[in-house]
């Protein structure tokens, strides 16, 4: 029997937006939106990333992350550069001003976390991180089948 209040996409949905909310007050303060502070965080982690790397990372469709980048660098958060191995390829990393912002939101990301895991055990905590990792590379495996196979009509005809 289906129930939506158990139903994993629904529940996993609910806390996304609830934490978004919550976290996207936080952020308003600094005059970041969540999609910023998503970019900003990629960065933060690995210095610079191509358009494609920072797409597929934060999960935002590239024509939309392209108008993110180019208001945050109007913002000096970010820098937007042609590759020197690829002209045609964008590579962005953070302002000193950006990477400044970043290292003052850190502490709040953490913060956000640990309310979100308060009463977990640690190892609790870390197993249901890499129960998610799973759950997101089971549906990227299922999406990933479904551009190779030929469409089907949801009504089976």
């Amino acid at each position: 029997m289906f129930e939506l209040a158990a139903h994993l996409p629904y529940l996993v949905n609910r806390l996304g937006v609830r934490l978004a909310q919550a976290f996207g007050k936080e952020l308003a303060a600094f005059g970041v939106t969540l999609p910023m502070w998503r970019v900003m965080a990629v960065l933060h982690d690995c210095r610079q990333a191509s358009v494609g790397r920072l797409s597929e990372a934060t999960s935002i469709e590239l024509s939309t992350l392209s108008r993110l980048l180019a208001a945050m660098d109007r913002r000096g958060l970010v820098r937007r550069r042609r590759a020197s191995a690829d002209a045609r390829s964008i590579v962005v990393e953070l302002s000193p001003a950006g990477a400044r912002a970043t290292r003052r939101i850190i502490p709040k990301a953490v913060r956000y976390q640990e309310i979100a895991l308060d009463n977990f055990a640690p190892s609790d905590a870390e197993a249901l991180k890499a129960m998610l990792v799973r759950v997101y590379l089971n549906v990227a495996a299922l999406e990933e089948k479904a551009e190779r196979e030929p469409r089907r009509s949801a009504f089976g005809r």
